[in-house]
């Protein structure tokens, strides 16, 4: 595979295929619960959804990014970084100034956030035990707190 041919699209969140969201969100309720509303970007390679972001206005000027995904075998090639790259940009020209995430406190994902400039804002305690019937584990640990984190698309947001 090949990043170079991959499109960055913005799309309907309706035709994101749930396999990909469940990559990054193992609750399909909780996922059904941000669709609404919501703007859909996608990494799209010969005309298939390869990877996702859904992201939505959660305050005048903010936004809170809901998944990123990556289909398993593409993981690791860009392809995530670049579309979330893609997703900051296209909310930057939507008028955003601040983007918002929540995340476990441990993790790949987290390095992946801090390495595009997310910073860590506050930490919810025992969210992921409060919020998902199945305990979700990482490495063997089990996810508890999550992190919230942002970054400010401009200068003198926040």
């Amino acid at each position: 595979m090949t990043v170079e041919k991959i499109e960055y699209l913005q799309v309907s969140p309706e035709i994101v295929p749930l396999d990909i969201l469940l990559e990054a969100d193992p609750s399909e309720l909780s996922i059904s619960s941000y669709l609404t509303d919501a703007w859909g970007f996608v990494a799209q390679q010969d005309d298939q959804i390869i990877g996702a972001c859904i992201a939505k206005t959660i305050r005048e000027g903010c936004a809170e990014i809901f998944n990123v995904s990556v289909l398993p075998n593409t993981q690791g090639k860009g392809v995530g970084t670049k579309l979330l790259k893609f997703v900051l940009n296209q909310l930057e020209h939507k008028g955003i100034e601040r983007v918002e995430l929540g995340t476990g406190a441990f993790g790949y994902q987290l390095t992946y956030y801090h390495r595009l400039g997310f910073r860590v804002g506050d930490v919810i305690q025992n969210h992921f035990l409060d919020n998902y019937s199945e305990p979700i584990f990482e490495n063997g640990i089990q996810h508890r707190d999550m992190l919230r984190l942002y970054i400010d698309l401009k200068p003198n947001a926040g």
